[in-house]
């Protein structure tokens, strides 16, 4: 019924983009500046590349410079960017960008697409997607406290976000304001596009955080009287929780994706260091504990990279994949952890140097049970969705058939 495997034409893209990554990616890992990405006299070269072998913005469609060779493609690609930190950056992949071209794509105006849209996608400028508030819990975004109200042919938006991602890089922001406080509560806010630069957008702080690969920081933004003309309005009013959850979901699997590729890279290095290193004169391999961690690492990656091919595969097919989504959310922060502190385990005292990647990978990884909604709430979906469908089911198995 499934078929996850790519087509010839996908699997000469894959055997390209490995390529990539194998001669130009991983030995440019060494130039990564933490909160800024690789300089751009390396990066620029690698993206040429990447460009002429018709690689780039694979999230986005044909017309608009993308492959649009759908999700499951996407999930067998971004298994092999996501195995390093610059990967997604070097192949015009990256958060927060992404999300944002794909909203400026199916709700932005012809004008709106030029400005924006175009050069975000050509890497000219990049972007940040503001909603997250201090004073509200970020998993319900129904609760949102910055407003703009309607001023003539303006637009006024006062408010605060923060852990706005890449908003240091940032040449403008998506930001989510309500605009109808009465409205039922998805329906009250707006979606607006605000260039730096604007008087009342003040970026205040960059928040500190686990983890060196974030580009951009993660700020906390100020608007204050902030004007932007009527049409910087970005989709319909009312629209802007419709149209955060048209980004959120794809964004949510593009990160299960991506962990694919830090749990391969991470188990590899726990087998190669499992084969050569030796205590009591025997290798590691031959340990018990060794081998339970390589079994289960394998068996638990294994579950992960199909659960995650199947939300694609739903998501190909037209089909609602809200709950698998949220699956694989949860499921896959926790295997990712856990294959990465197992990796450590296993180098001992060299995984938690800096002399591998491990260290760094075991810091990000922590924030995957956090970000686009916490393991809790997509546990909380998920079950809700299991219920409403057991409960709609016409034959139940009843423990009343089973009793004499």
């Amino acid at each position: 019924m499934y078929n996850f495997s790519p087509t010839g034409e996908q699997e000469e893209l894959l055997s390209k983009a490995k390529k990539i990554m194998e001669e130009d990616v991983y030995p440019a890992e060494k130039h990564i500046m933490p909160g800024i990405g690789l300089p751009d006299e390396i990066l620029k070269p690698i993206q040429k590349k990447v460009k002429d072998q018709n690689l780039w913005a694979a999230h986005l469609p044909i017309e608009v410079g993308g492959l649009g060779l759908g999700n499951v493609f996407l999930g067998l690609l971004n298994e092999l960017l996501g195995s390093s930190p610059i990967g997604p950056r070097v192949f015009g992949t990256a958060a927060p960008d992404t999300g944002n071209t794909e909203i400026l794509l199916k709700a932005g105006t012809p004008e709106q697409k030029d400005r924006y849209l175009r050069p975000v996608i050509n890497d000219d400028i990049r972007s940040c997607f503001a909603m997250t508030e201090p004073d509200v819990s970020g998993a319900d975004p129904t609760g949102l406290q910055t407003r703009a109200v309607k001023d003539g042919d303006e637009w006024v938006i006062n408010g605060k976000k923060w852990f706005i991602s890449n908003a240091g890089l940032s040449s403008f922001a998506i930001v989510m304001a309500v605009t109808n406080p009465d409205a039922p509560p998805h329906e009250r806010a707006t979606m607006f596009l605000v260039d730096k630069g604007t008087p009342g957008f003040d970026l205040i702080r960059d928040i500190g955080v686990m983890g060196d690969f974030s580009e951009g920081g993660h700020w906390e933004i100020h608007f204050t009287n902030c004007r932007i003309p009527s049409e910087n309005i970005l989709g319909k009013e009312g629209e802007g929780f419709k149209l955060a959850q048209m980004r959120l979901g794809p964004g949510r699997i593009t990160h299960a994706m991506r962990w694919l590729g830090v749990m391969n890279r991470s188990f590899d290095l726990m087998l190669d260091y499992a084969l050569k290193r030796k205590t009591r004169g025997k290798p590691l391999a031959e340990l018990q504990t060794i081998q339970n961690f390589i079994a289960d690492s394998a068996a638990e990656i294994s579950a992960s990279r199909l659960m995650t091919l199947h939300a694609a595969w739903k998501m190909d097919q037209g089909e609602d994949a809200r709950k698998e989504i949220a699956l694989i959310k949860f499921y896959g922060a926790k295997i990712l952890n856990d294959v990465i502190s197992r990796a450590i385990q296993v180098h001992g005292s060299l995984g938690y140097s800096k002399d591998t990647p491990l260290e760094a990978f075991y810091r990000e990884a922590r924030a995957a049970h956090i970000y686009d909604g916490p393991d809790e709430v997509h546990r909380m979906v998920v079950a809700k969705r299991l219920l409403k469908e057991y409960q709609n089911k016409i034959n139940k198995p009843l423990a009343e058939n089973f009793r004499r």
